[in-house]
């Protein structure tokens, strides 16, 4: 097992953009619930404490149940959200394979308004390789589905 845990490959998604809203903006776009649900998917429990555990539910495959366990790591007002991303199942292969990994969203002040950088980290690879294949995209989307709710909110 310490052989194939050292030959491990880890994979991180980086998704980079700035929006034209302040970081509070932003901000409350992130760790609102009912806004969450808007841009990814609507989390039960979720409140932005550090330490505060949360799920997300998500379409089960094979031994997961399709829940996705969260606990929020670290919370600095306006600037950095980090959660931990844990589901899958360790006898799924493909979509629903074991996924423990990390989210963080940075904010910064630019001159036209926000950069949102969100890093999605510890996939490992090949094993959490469909799931960080399918999230690579889909990161993308909710980004862009962030800056939306932002602007729309703001």
């Amino acid at each position: 097992m310490n052989d194939a845990a050292s030959k491990a490959d880890t994979q991180d998604i980086v998704v980079d953009e700035i929006f034209p809203h302040p970081p509070e903006t932003i901000w409350k776009t992130l760790t609102t619930a009912n806004l969450m649900g808007r841009w990814l998917m609507v989390p039960d429990g979720f409140e932005p404490v550090e330490g505060k555990g949360f799920t997300y539910r998500t379409t089960p495959a094979g031994d997961w149940d399709g829940t996705i366990h969260c606990q929020v790591l670290e919370v600095k007002p306006n600037e950095r959200f980090v959660y931990a991303w844990k589901g899958g199942h360790e006898g799924n292969v493909g979509y629903g394979s074991r996924l423990d990994t990390v989210v963080t969203f940075i904010l910064s002040r630019v001159e036209n308004g926000t950069r949102l950088r969100l890093v999605h980290s510890g996939f490992v690879l090949p094993e959490n390789e469909t799931a960080f294949s399918k999230m690579s995209q889909g990161w993308k989307k909710v980004v862009e589905n962030i800056g939306a709710i932002a602007g729309a909110e703001g």
